[in-house]
């Protein structure tokens, strides 16, 4: 089923994102902890390809996975792709496995940039992928946004009017960046449908559980913290039982917000957490 196709069904969409294994990870534990993910049956689960360009394009590891939610999980799925260092050639390749795996939806993406992985050329800009994709045939895409802008873009409008190019590719459904504000997600909704992007927005939202893993979510998309979210990490940073559930209660929250505010779908960061997952679902699947 194509993504685009549940938003249809009257509903909050509620998807989950995942991680393949990487290098030094237990595989067997990884897909125990995904299958377990799989079983609260959340609308899709979405599978990353590495993080820091550490993994060109859509690889082994995201196929595989990818398939087995679809296949074996019986849940849809979105297999993220990037293009920063991959040649048309390379992309298709990846497109044959994802078909051949019975894959039908995509999450283009450009990728991070990496200075030790010398770039491709084929492709610029995430649009340029998402264009290529739909022009092969077979595939439903979706692509990133950012409420608070990209890290990269000289401003937010310049931003939405990239946002606008991707969509004007051929893209039908949009995924946003982890923000812990949700006025930043309101403001940043409210402008892309006055430039004329319509097509669902689901809004991505993270339950926090170590000091460490906020740093590196700030380090990476620079999401702004409010007080009252700083508040709780330094209240809570010491007690790692404690934060998780307050990371959790803060989420809960937020979705229970945004739910109010009709938005068109979560997409939560599960971290590969199972724990995590099923207690954020358990708070708010009946109000999906």
């Amino acid at each position: 089923m194509k993504i685009s196709q549940i938003y249809n069904k009257g509903k909050t969409v509620f998807g989950v994102e995942a991680f393949p294994p990487k290098k030094g990870m237990a595989t067997e534990k990884i897909y125990a902890a995904l299958e377990e993910i799989a079983s609260i049956k959340p609308d899709y689960i979405s599978v990353t390809c590495g993080a820091g360009g550490s993994d060109s394009g859509g690889g082994t590891p995201t196929i595989e996975v990818s398939s087995l939610i679809k296949n074996k999980c019986k849940i849809e799925t979105v297999a993220h792709l990037t293009c920063v260092a991959s040649t048309k050639t390379e992309v298709e390749q990846t497109l044959s496995a994802l078909k051949a795996h019975n894959i039908e939806n995509i999450l283009a993406l450009r990728g991070d940039i990496n200075p030790d992985i010398p770039r491709k050329n084929d492709f610029t800009y995430a649009s340029d992928l998402a264009a290529f994709i739909i022009k092969q045939g077979g595939f439903e895409v979706s692509a990133a946004c950012y409420p608070e802008g990209h890290s990269e873009a000289e401003n937010k409008n310049a931003d939405l009017k990239n946002l606008k190019k991707k969509v004007d590719a051929g893209c039908q459904t949009l995924i946003s960046q982890v923000f812990f504000d949700n006025a930043f997600f309101y403001d940043f909704a409210e402008k892309s449908r006055l430039i004329g992007i319509e097509v669902p927005i689901s809004a991505g939202i993270i339950a926090v559980t170590s000091k460490k893993q906020i740093e590196r979510m700030v380090s990476m998309c620079g999401a702004s913290l409010p007080p009252k979210f700083a508040k709780m990490i330094a209240k809570y940073e010491s007690r790692p039982e404690a934060l998780r559930d307050a990371g959790i209660a803060y989420a809960t929250e937020q979705i229970i917000d945004l739910i109010a505010n009709n938005v068109e779908g979560i997409h939560f960061y599960a971290m590969n957490s199972p724990y995590v997952a099923r207690k954020i679902y358990d708070n708010i699947k009946g109000l999906l």
